[in-house]
């Protein structure tokens, strides 16, 4: 279920909007419409809706939009045509008094500079916002400590902000905003200001937390890295218009335009790219009752030296060799229990490449990609895995 709808927003900055909003019904470029009209457009004619719990990324360079963007989605901008809905309640509708309301009660913003109060403790400014609730001093003191407690802080509330180091401060600004238990988090370029060592150690750290408690964050970026590592599905943005839309695979494999394409060209795959994309389907398996000599003969067909062994529903049972088949032939055996390997490496179809590179590179056999089920959905093998890398898509 959305919990956020966009719906054809266009900002336009000036003071007469109107005429620009007409040439951008017609089709006019950005430029046209600047040079005719003397107004700038901001976002044009953006859709799209954010689920409940979901990551969404809005990305792209400087001047594509992205903060305009997330700032007509808190009521800081006042958006020239179009509709922001947030659990059905159209934003354009609101007065400034229904704003406030909304900014405090259902989104919290966690902001690049950290925007922390620098004359009162670490405790003090994760209480802020509680206090603009008019929570009583008793509550939001716990609840402030039960923030700090999220983000490792627990033992940092009686410091000042300039005691801390700067991936430190954003933790507070991450607090702050937990404090206040939204619905919505809107974080703009939250890391771009850290060093990019404390830069990943913070997006690791966001994504823990988010596994605990699955708030809607609406995260804006300018580093596509960062939002295929963060990002359930991103919105890629040029010229206040959003090109591409899609999960982080389907932006890597299938770029939409030129534009995209040289985005994408040099990105670390190998981080985004998860092990269902690269995988071989599992068409050449053996059932225990087949015995080693058609397990043979189907790994003789195929030009393998070993092959996994599943059940009739496909659930996996192990892996047998053609050295082991071989033997058992010999000595006239037919069950393949006694040569099953059901030390299998395995790994689920969501899992990054980045973290089972090194699997693949140590491992006698190949990878079985199984489903929460136990069954086996296809296999990791060297080949498929530095074609996903080189930017081919291939399957079996």
């Amino acid at each position: 279920m959305a919990i956020i709808e966009v719906r054809n927003l266009t900002k336009i900055y000036g003071s007469n909007p109107a005429k620009a909003l007409e040439m951008i019904d017609k089709g006019y470029s950005n430029d046209a419409i600047r040079q005719e009209t003397k107004q700038v457009v901001g976002v044009r004619n953006v859709s799209f809706e954010v689920e409940r719990g979901e990551n969404f990324v809005i990305m792209g360079l400087s001047g594509s939009g992205k903060s305009t963007l997330i700032r007509c989605l808190n009521g800081l901008y006042r958006p020239s045509a179009g509709d922001i809905l947030i659990e059905d309640q159209n934003l354009m509708d609101l007065d400034r008094k229904g704003l406030l309301e909304l900014r405090r009660k259902k989104m919290a913003m966690v902001f690049q500079r950290f925007a922390l109060l620098p004359h009162r403790t670490v405790l003090d400014n994760v209480v802020y916002g509680l206090e603009v609730q008019g929570v009583p001093v008793n509550v939001r003191k716990q609840k402030a400590e039960e923030a700090l407690e999220m983000v490792g802080l627990e033992q940092w509330g009686k410091l000042y902000p300039d005691q801390l180091s700067g991936g430190m401060q954003q933790r507070v600004g991450i607090a702050r905003a937990l404090a206040t238990d939204p619905d919505i988090l809107l974080m703009d370029e939250p890391f771009s200001a850290l060093d990019p060592l404390i830069r990943q150690d913070m997006q690791d750290e966001l994504l823990a937390l988010q596994q605990k408690l699955r708030k809607t964050i609406v995260f804006i970026t300018h580093d596509l890295d960062e939002a295929l590592k963060i990002g359930d599905r991103i919105a890629l943005m040029k010229d206040g218009e959003v090109v591409q839309m899609g999960d982080p695979e389907e932006i890597l494999l299938h770029p939409a335009t030129d534009y995209v394409a040289r985005f994408v060209q040099n990105v670390d795959r190998s981080k985004a790219l998860t092990a269902s994309s690269v995988m071989v389907r599992a068409h050449t398996i053996v059932y225990p009752r087949e015995g080693p000599m058609v397990a043979l003969r189907r790994m003789e067909q195929h030009g393998i030296s070993g092959i996994f062994v599943v059940d009739r529903d496909f659930h996996l049972l192990g892996y047998i060799t053609a050295e082991d088949a071989d033997k058992l032939v010999e000595q006239g055996k037919r069950e393949v229990d006694s040569i099953l390997n059901r030390e299998v490496p395995v790994v689920s179809p969501d899992t990054s490449l980045y973290s089972i590179m090194e699997l693949i590179a140590h491992t006698p056999m190949p990878v079985a990609v199984v489903d929460t089920d136990k069954k086996l959905r296809g296999t990791l093998v060297r080949g498929s895995v530095i074609a996903g890398l080189a930017g081919e898509r291939r399957g079996a």
